[in-house]
């Protein structure tokens, strides 16, 4: 499934319809989902928007959200003065969050990350934390769609699991530990029900594919932040825990922006 973007979108569309109730029974809280202004968080390390600004200024600003699910992070956006469209492709994620908006901001949209529903030139901010870009068969066409619908000089952010986290099994204890698998294989994590039908597909890129990626869709990478497991915390999110987390990084996010144009 490395190249099929419809069948990974179809995969991942129906399971995170399905899965949108446990998801949130577990998740919600830490991500504020039902907090009144919905909150920022890039990362199970705990890594908030409004301590790190890495979308610098947001007031006044057009910013999309690619992936939002439940959207507490556009909503967040919204309540700094950003208007705001978040996007996701699970109808059931985007219903989990209607409830909380108001006034229209943030608009909620079901799409794909590959073919962004955006005008050219029209978003000051574009982010994703956690959201499609690890869904996605083909993650430079978002890059390519995210250069698109920037302005000059608009900032790009998102957060991906860390690409060596590939080599490791998905368990936060001991076992967790010890690499198995090749970093080098860009082969797709794809589970399937008993018919053999894909229901949940994951793609992995190395960190010098994720760079190549960023430059290559003319977009310029400012930094690459690595959050160290916080002092203290202890709360675990599926592989992500404090014993792997005091050893080496669970999430990446890349800084990114669109430079402005020279005139000749």
């Amino acid at each position: 499934m490395r190249h099929d973007s419809a069948g990974s979108e179809a995969a991942n569309r129906s399971w995170w319809d399905s899965d949108a109730d446990a998801y949130h029974a577990e998740h919600a809280a830490f991500l504020g989902v039902d907090t009144a202004e919905g909150d920022f968080v890039w990362c199970p390390e705990g890594l908030r928007e409004s301590d790190v600004r890495l979308l610098g200024e947001v007031a006044g600003t057009v910013a999309l959200e690619i992936g939002c699910g439940s959207a507490p992070c556009s909503r967040w956006l919204a309540a700094q003065g950003a208007s705001v469209i978040g996007l996701d492709i699970s109808a059931g994620m985007l219903r989990r969050g209607l409830p909380h908006v108001r006034g229209g901001n943030p608009l909620l949209v079901q799409a794909g990350a590959e073919h962004l529903p955006v005008a050219d030139g029209t978003v000051d901010l574009v982010c994703s934390a956690f959201g499609g870009i690890p869904f996605v068969a083909d993650s430079a066409a978002v890059m390519a769609e995210v250069a698109r619908v920037l302005r000059p000089g608009g900032r790009f952010v998102f957060s991906v699991n860390h690409p060596m986290r590939w080599m490791f099994l998905d368990d936060p204890g001991p076992d967790g530990l010890v690499a198995t698998l090749s970093y080098f294989d860009r082969s797709p994590y794809v589970e399937t029900d008993e018919a053999g039908t894909p229901t949940y597909v994951e793609h992995h890129r190395t960190m010098g594919d994720r760079i190549r990626e960023i430059v290559g869709a003319g977009l310029r990478l400012i930094d690459v932040i690595e959050p160290e497991w916080p002092e203290g915390f202890t709360q675990q999110w599926g592989q992500w825990s404090p014993l792997r987390g005091a050893i080496f990084p669970g999430t990446a996010v890349f800084v990114c922006d669109l430079p402005a144009r020279i005139p000749t």
